[in-house]
């Protein structure tokens, strides 16, 4: 456990009292049964992450004349209590939560007396995860909510521990001899090209000792000729759309802002994802006349960051969702919008240093033995297009997860604007040190207040910040949109701890 001095204490003390219960954000007292304790690691380790507050009591029970101090009774309220709690987090949860960081802050508590709050990090999990003896919790805006079977079971898909593409599918084992399982066992060197009796053995297909074999799902995107046809009676999707707009946003008038027709792609996924690259690759070469000026606009992405977006889409999405992987290209940027959200314990703001995850390792490991094959980098793909965006003076990808549709997506924004130098030293900034203010961005560059305004706004505008709630204008603060997805804590505090251990 880490401990802070008093007055890095007293500040971070503050700033949490000041924030009310959230996703991200939960306070506890040591006393009586910690049962609810352990139910809000759980639910954080099952959402997005989040803090667990120890040792403070509930905001709507503080008294009027010192809200702060008449809420602190410190883990020494239940010393033994807090032991207890802190040796059966090791054994109380099924799989075992190990991502856990304690922060101990020294405190004045209610009656006067010295004491210590503790701050539990409890970081966003991989797995799916139940306390013994009593269920599996989610985090809601303010409070925990225990899962029901149908909710786990979808949990299970959404963190990518089971996959839609080992689900058996009612479809004829003759719709997937086509030529592109023939060109796979060609690439293979397998000889006998039967569906019935090769499939079972590549683990592509359940054996069935009273007829054919049923194919995966992952069968049926690989080899058949129109997988989403086949699937669209399952209720599924598994096809491309592109749609290329003039201007920067989409016009839901009775015209609608397209270049040309949106483009539907089809096929066996390798196809799928060469028609893709190819058709979006040849939009940004034609680029576009500005209205009346003659101007043209130049596409600057690296080819293969565009080729790494699309290739992501269709290996990463979630093939269980009823929706289609949506390119849309803009006059200052291109966005591949894919069904589901990251798996495993990836966030927004991790992405970049761990990479991508497989949430279809079947699909990955055999699009890698067409002739051909995409670009499969196991994991080096999302690094590579951080990387490639900052060689070409562009802004790094923007990844965000979208919550608030029928459907949950994971959009990702590659803007067609130069990076300002400026940008480079701000968003360090942020990275080490937390929420950006005008007064810091003019001790950075030398703005006045004006200039640096503009230059925030203009920030917002393009989505690389996000503007912070805030009292007044002159207390706004502006961070990353990776550092304020739900759990994530823009908080130098913890940078620290990550650091130390």
């Amino acid at each position: 456990m880490i401990d802070v001095s008093p007055a890095q204490a007293e500040e971070r003390i503050r700033a949490l009292l000041a924030a009310p219960e959230s996703r991200s954000l939960d306070f506890k007292r040591i006393s009586g049964k910690q049962n609810r304790m352990y139910e809000a690691v759980c639910a954080f380790a099952n959402s997005e992450g989040g803090l667990l507050v120890i040792g403070v009591g509930d905001a709507k029970a503080a008294k009027a004349g010192n809200k702060v101090q008449s809420r602190l009774f410190g883990i020494e309220e239940n010393p033994e209590g807090f032991d207890d709690f802190r040796r059966e987090l090791l054994n109380r949860f099924t799989p075992p939560i190990t991502r856990l960081q304690w922060l101990r802050l020294p405190c004045t508590l209610h009656n006067g007396q010295p004491g210590h709050v503790v701050i539990l990090r409890v970081e966003k999990s991989d797995q799916v995860h139940s306390v013994v003896g009593n269920g599996t919790w989610t985090r809601m805006d303010a409070s925990n909510r225990e899962l029901s079977a149908p909710e786990i079971a979808d949990l299970f898909y959404q963190r990518g521990v089971k996959s839609a593409e080992t689900l058996p599918v009612p479809v004829a084992l003759p719709l997937l001899n086509t030529p592109a399982w023939r060109s796979y066992c060609v690439t293979r060197g397998l000889t006998e090209m039967d569906p019935a009796s090769r499939l079972p053995r590549l683990g592509l297909a359940l054996s069935n000792p009273e007829g054919d074999p049923t194919p995966l799902l992952a069968a049926v995107l690989l080899f058949a000729d129109e997988p989403g046809a086949l699937l669209a009676a399952e209720g599924r999707r598994a096809d491309i759309r592109v749609f290329h707009y003039k201007g920067r946003a989409v016009q839901r008038g009775e015209v609608p802002n397209l270049l040309l027709p949106p483009r539907t792609i089809t096929g066996p996924l390798v196809e799928q994802i060469a028609q893709a690259q190819a058709f979006v690759l040849e939009r940004l070469a034609v680029g576009l006349t500005m209205e009346g000026s003659g101007f043209r606009t130049r596409y600057r992405f690296p080819e293969r960051v565009i080729k790494e977006a699309v290739t992501n889409a269709v290996v990463h999405r979630d093939y269980r969702l009823n929706r289609d992987i949506h390119v849309r290209i803009f006059d200052d940027r291109v966005e591949v919008e894919s069904p589901g959200r990251l798996p495993g314990n990836l966030t927004p703001a991790t992405i970049e240093k761990t990479g991508s995850v497989p949430r279809n390792s079947l699909l990955a490991r055999h699009l890698r033995e067409f002739p051909n094959p995409p670009n499969v980098d196991a994991g080096e793909g999302v690094p590579m297009m951080f990387a490639q965006m900052a060689h070409a003076n562009l802004y790094e990808p923007l990844y965000r997860e979208q919550l608030d549709g029928a459907v949950p997506t994971l959009l990702v924004t590659l803007l067609n604007e130069e990076r300002p130098p400026l940008w480079v030293q701000v968003s360090d900034w942020i990275d080490r040190e937390g929420p950006l203010t005008n007064s810091k961005l003019r001790a950075i560059s030398g703005l006045d207040t004006l200039a640096a305004s503009r230059q925030l706004r203009q920030w917002v505008a393009q989505g690389v910040l996000v503007a912070l709630p805030a009292a007044s204008r002159q207390q706004a603060s502006y961070t990353k949109p990776e550092l304020v997805s739900p759990g994530e804590m823009a908080d130098p505090l913890f940078f620290s701890l990550d650091k130390e251990g």
